[in-house]
């Protein structure tokens, strides 16, 4: 399965199952959607009805930073503070280095 258009996720109802729909919003597979709601580490609240999980789509949206404006219209993607992988930042600038420079252990 692909991950949601933001389109997609705006056209949600008020509460959202964490599969398919909040998992696939976070790229997620089914099995790490499910593991990460059981350790309490999902980025949004999860409410058990029944033997259903499900999320407020609110919550979905504010984690993706798509808020609604002042107006009253649809939501728009706000980008926030990056939180993501800063790893190009520590990565050196120039050509990569070729497996052959690095010496191998026989």
């Amino acid at each position: 399965m692909t991950a949601l258009t933001i389109s997609e996720i705006l056209d949600q109802p008020a509460v959202v199952p964490l599969w398919p729909t909040v998992g696939r919003a976070l790229g997620l597979a089914e099995s790490t959607t499910y593991q990460l709601a059981a350790e309490g580490r999902l980025p949004v609240e999860v409410i058990r009805l029944g033997r259903r999980r499900v999320a407020r789509t609110v919550d979905l949206h504010r984690f993706l930073g798509l808020l609604p404006q002042e107006n009253g219209a649809s939501p728009v993607y706000q980008p926030g503070e990056s939180v993501g992988n800063d790893e190009a930042t520590r990565v050196p600038a120039g050509p990569p280095q070729s497996s052959k420079s690095i010496p191998t252990a026989k």
